[in-house]
């Protein structure tokens, strides 16, 4: 006669299953866990096989011709690779400034808005890095006058070459990206464009998805021998926002050299979309 299981096996049973859920759930974690620290891992390379579409906010404050300017520039910036063949990508990088300023020249607190300079660049990467572990896209930049307010932007056509190089080994990422633009042709009455940018920048994972970053976005101005070289100091976050994956982060920036008109002081936010192959 069948008396089914005894209460001790039933107890055995319900806390085996319990254990696999566990263990099931466990390992769905670390496995988010993972796939969160190789996206923020690839998002502090500027040339790796990512799509993805950071929207940059950066605020500065205390600086134009009176030391009282605020300015905003909203940087869209999406990044697209594209397989060339087996051996190579070609990594598009396009920053597209959505721009407001106030108290930023001469005016008498007069205020401009509208969208920047297009900086469009091309990077040729290999798809390994060799034994070395260094990693280097090199192509071509151009600087496109697609401002919609002269106070915003140069008028001018600019070309020249970028560059970027960096090692990744365990959760630190350094390295270097850097261009140069020289303008070709434009409104005769503006200045021409004669500029070096160096951004050296290092990176560390701290897990989870979480990331630490500083960075210089030095600028030189040949032609009114300037310079320019903000810091920043960011944290960011990957994680999942529905069925899609995103970075948020913010951060300080301080200028370190600059201009009269440089600011004192800014913040920086960014939100990005990842799409993950």
């Amino acid at each position: 006669m069948d008396r089914g299981l005894s209460p001790q096996h039933s107890r055995r049973s319900r806390t085996a299953k319990a254990v696999a859920l566990c263990s099931l759930l466990g390992s769905a974690g670390l496995a988010n866990a993972q796939s969160a620290d190789d996206l923020a891992k690839q998002l502090a390379n500027p040339v790796s096989n990512l799509i993805s579409v950071p929207i940059q906010v950066n605020m500065d404050f205390g600086g134009g011709a009176d030391g009282d300017g605020y300015k905003s520039v909203t940087n869209i910036q999406p990044v697209i690779p594209i397989s060339i063949n087996d051996d190579w990508n070609l990594i598009s990088r396009t920053i597209l400034p959505l721009s407001y300023q106030k108290d930023y020249t001469y005016d008498g607190g007069w205020s401009q808005s509208g969208t920047g300079d297009v900086v469009q660049s091309l990077f040729l990467s290999p798809r390994e890095t060799g034994e070395s572990g260094l990693i280097w896209g090199l192509g071509p930049a151009f600087l496109l006058p697609t401002a919609s307010n002269d106070s915003l932007g140069s008028e001018k056509w600019a070309a020249g070459p970028t560059g970027a190089a960096l090692v990744q080994r365990g959760p630190w990422t350094y390295g270097v990206l850097a261009n140069h633009l020289e303008s070709f042709a434009g409104e005769d009455n503006r200045s021409d464009v004669s500029a070096t940018f160096v951004q050296p920048f290092v990176n560390y994972g701290a897990g989870g998805g979480l990331s630490y970053a500083l960075n210089l976005e030095a600028t030189y101005d040949w032609e009114h021998d300037q310079e320019s070289v903000p810091m920043n100091l960011m944290a960011t976050k990957v994680t999942k926002l529905g069925d899609q994956m995103v970075s948020y982060g913010g951060g300080l920036r301080a200028y370190l050299a600059g201009p009269d008109s440089a600011p004192d002081w800014g913040v920086r936010f960014v939100f990005t979309l990842l799409f993950p192959k």
